[in-house]
């Protein structure tokens, strides 16, 4: 008996076991309530003006809460972060179908059950961003069917938001606390929950090099600097910052310790990123952006290694870990 508490005690007292508490405590759960809270603060405004110029700074503060956990899939947010955040969109969804909708002065803009049966392609941040920032939708006036339009995606969001926060504080959460215990079926020990949050870590990262970085420079013969994320609204360059600083914070939250050469890391990728010219990555054409963005993808790349190095060496999980398919 005293064997088995003894056992007991050193397992809930364990870096491990620890790292996914802090994890939880720290950039997660008040990352998911911020958003929460920002989305919330971005229907309100919009619900008071919907204009364009008058919801950026909402719209700006909304994303970058987002950006603090978006780049975490598991659990609720697998599925929940699809109609928020609907991006890479290499065909053109997301501008076919509001453009739909605004040509058909839809009154599903005044439904907001039926709304949140509209395709995600319509939904969330990248159908905001295109609403409030491209020349060709966001002069609209308060009197237009695209302000009722902003209103309902606003309004959506928030509800989006309230609900994958609640998800994670209600459930999840408790899923990862107790990894391993009788009765939990995700995750059957605590290292499984603590890989899970690690293949988060690194699959952000690889997300932000190949995806943020790695679209809009296409090749060198054919740039594709239209499929940089959100370049309508400049954050192309704010949205890879933010990711590849929540990827730290929580690989920071996860060790339970600091991490220098993850840290130094991350002090590469900011100084690389003041040397970008263009924040939403159009001027990826000229060789010399090119190369400072190339620069930059290797700097995020490099964050990806230290935290191998660092936290996955702590874990027991050797270098050139697979992020996509968790082994």
């Amino acid at each position: 008996m005293r064997l088995a508490l003894c056992l007991c005690a050193a397992l809930a007292a364990s870096p491990a076991a620890a790292g996914v508490e802090e994890a939880l405590a720290g950039p997660i759960l008040p990352g998911l309530a911020a958003f929460a809270g920002a989305a919330e603060d971005l229907a309100e405004a919009a619900r008071a003006d919907c204009r364009a110029d008058a919801l950026a700074p909402d719209y700006h503060a909304a994303f970058d809460a987002w950006m603090a956990v978006g780049d975490i899939r598991l659990g609720p947010s697998e599925t929940g972060a699809l109609a928020i955040a609907f991006w890479p969109d290499d065909r053109g969804f997301t501008a076919r179908t509001l453009n739909s909708l605004i040509a058909q002065q839809d009154p599903v803009a005044d439904d907001a059950a039926a709304f949140a049966e509209v395709s995600i392609a319509a939904r969330g941040l990248f159908a905001l961003d295109m609403l409030l920032f491209d020349e060709t939708l966001s002069a609209y006036g308060p009197d237009d069917y695209a302000c009722r339009l902003v209103r309902a995606l606003t309004a959506d969001l928030a509800g989006q938001a309230g609900a994958l926060e609640a998800a994670w504080r209600e459930s999840f959460a408790q899923s990862l606390r107790t990894a391993g215990a009788a009765g939990n079926a995700t995750f059957l020990s605590p290292d499984e929950a603590v890989r899970a949050l690690y293949t988060q870590i690194l699959s952000g990262l690889e997300f932000t090099a190949d995806s943020r970085i790695g679209r809009p420079m296409g090749s060198f013969a054919r740039p594709r600097p239209k499929r940089a994320e959100a370049w309508r609204s400049g954050r192309s360059l704010r949205n890879v910052l933010a990711s590849v600083e929540a990827s730290a914070a929580l690989a920071r939250a996860l060790a339970g310790r600091d991490l220098p050469e993850t840290d130094a890391a991350l002090a590469r990728v900011r100084v690389a990123a003041g040397r970008i010219g263009d924040p939403g990555f159009q001027d990826l054409a000229d060789p010399a952006a090119r190369l400072k963005a190339e620069i930059l993808q290797q700097e995020v790349r490099g964050v990806k290694a230290a935290i191998e190095a660092e936290l996955g060496a702590q874990l027991g999980i050797a270098p050139g870990f697979n992020a996509q398919d968790g082994d």
